[in-house]
């Protein structure tokens, strides 16, 4: 009697090649969620900013990836995704390097510069990884296989959020108060202000400085680390590469639902710190909440269910779980929105449960059974992260509704504005989750 041996999700010979690719996903999770939260701290070291302009944080960050993919795929196309990586890693440090004579001229547009910087390389690492990880073994096991590299993303996020919390948010004096609550910052000089600017602002720069040092050191091995050659077949032209792909209809679907999804995800992220700001708004000094343990605690659960997704896809139809992952999602948006206080902001922490699959799902059921081609079809899904630059900018404009505040406007007389603005997550997963219906059959 014949039994089927089971497929390894990774192979014993590939094992390392593997670890060291998905260190990678770990390394850009780290300036992910180190970026998130610099929205509201240029908000409190930068008050003139509106919620907007604050938010362009993210835009310059998220650009970076629109900007920077197809060129990536390009550049390892021709030479090898050995070399799209060393150039993405070197990239990512000069970006990094970047924040400090930024933090030495207090502009806010050196800044936003900087971090594109730093997305450019990202994008040449998240184009060669993606499908470099994929090509690492059996096709049957390929999308399990992004999703075990993708669960160390969030524990590259996890520290990125944790270095922003104890050595940037908690570390900034612009927003210290005195005992009735007041901001100190208002009733100082002028010489004073400029001083606590200037410490602010340095504070900002010195995680992205010893980010790029670590990178360099990374970049030092990925150099002696013999990458595997995959297969390319035979090498199609760039002009059959693109016919090929825009007649694939669940890959076109597949790039909206990941720029959908990503914008999801940056803005659950982004604006819990606003959310927070307005629940606190009614308590006393010594019961407000601290949205950067929130937020890490978002990212546990994130962790979480991107391993719990995992090990259900042996037995669940990938599609499925994206599908039912994100009705969850839009429940618990539409919980965010409705509810106040604290229950409305564990909904919101809860969103991240069923986002935590959604990138590597897509990525996978996209560029399923491709050849060649999945060089330049990752590239749009990696432009599609371009949704993380775009979403959050609207949301900060709903924010900006009635005045710099987060309640200033109240939607059918009892939503804050702040809570309302999620309704663009909400719309987002629901986009996902019909992606995840349609190629339930495919």
């Amino acid at each position: 009697m014949n039994q089927s041996t089971p497929v390894p999700v990774v192979k014993k010979e590939l094992l390392f090649p593997f670890i060291i690719i998905t260190s990678l996903f770990a390394l850009w999770g780290v300036a992910n969620d180190l970026t998130n939260p610099m929205v509201s701290a240029f908000k409190k070291v930068m008050p003139e900013l509106s919620n907007m302009q604050a938010s362009l944080v993210q835009f310059a960050f998220y650009f970076g990836y629109f900007f920077m993919a197809l060129p990536a795929a390009l550049f390892i196309r021709k030479y090898s995704y050995k070399s799209g990586i060393i150039l993405g890693l070197c990239l990512y440090a000069s970006g990094a390097f970047l924040f400090y004579p930024a933090a030495a001229y207090q502009d806010y547009n050196f800044f936003l510069i900087s971090l594109w910087v730093i997305t450019c390389g990202l994008a040449f690492l998240e184009t060669t990884s993606n499908p470099l990880i994929l090509a690492l073994g059996d096709k049957e096991t390929a999308t399990r296989r992004l999703n075990l590299a993708q669960s160390f993303n969030p524990v590259g996020s996890l520290m990125g959020m944790i270095v922003a919390q104890q050595f940037v948010i908690s570390a900034l004096r612009s927003d210290d108060k005195d005992a009735s609550g007041a901001l100190i910052y208002d009733t100082l000089s002028e010489a004073a202000k400029a001083g606590i600017r200037e410490n602010d602002l340095g504070i900002i720069s010195i995680p992205y400085i010893i980010l790029g040092l670590v990178v360099l050191a990374i970049m030092v091995i990925v150099f002696f680390t013999k990458i595997p050659k995959t297969a390319d077949h035979d090498k199609m032209s760039i002009s059959e590469s693109f016919r090929k792909l825009f007649a694939n209809k669940t890959y076109i679907q597949g790039v909206i639902a990941q720029a959908f999804y990503v914008g999801a995800q940056i803005m659950c992220w982004t604006f819990i710190f606003q959310y927070v700001d307005n629940i606190n708004e009614g308590l006393a000094s010594d019961q407000q909440l601290t949205a950067s343990w929130y937020n890490i605690a978002a990212m546990i659960i994130f962790l979480s269910g991107r391993w719990i997704g995992t090990a259900l896809m042996k037995t669940i139809n990938p599609s499925k779980i994206l599908m039912l992952f994100g009705i969850g999602g839009v429940l618990l948006c539409a919980g965010a929105i409705l509810l106040s206080g604290t229950i409305g902001l564990y909904c919101l922490v809860g969103v991240s449960l069923f986002m935590s699959i959604m990138f590597p799902t897509i990525y996978g059921i996209a560029l399923k059974d491709m050849g060649d081609e999945a060089k330049i079809g990752s590239a749009g899904l990696v432009m599609a992260i371009v949704g993380g630059a775009l979403m959050p900018v609207l949301q900060g404009s709903i924010l900006d509704w009635g005045g710099p505040g987060f309640s200033d406007v109240k939607i059918l007389g009892f939503i804050p504005e702040v809570n309302f603005s999620f309704i663009l997550p909400l719309i987002c997963l629901a986009v996902v989750a019909n992606y995840g219906r349609m190629t339930l059959k495919n």
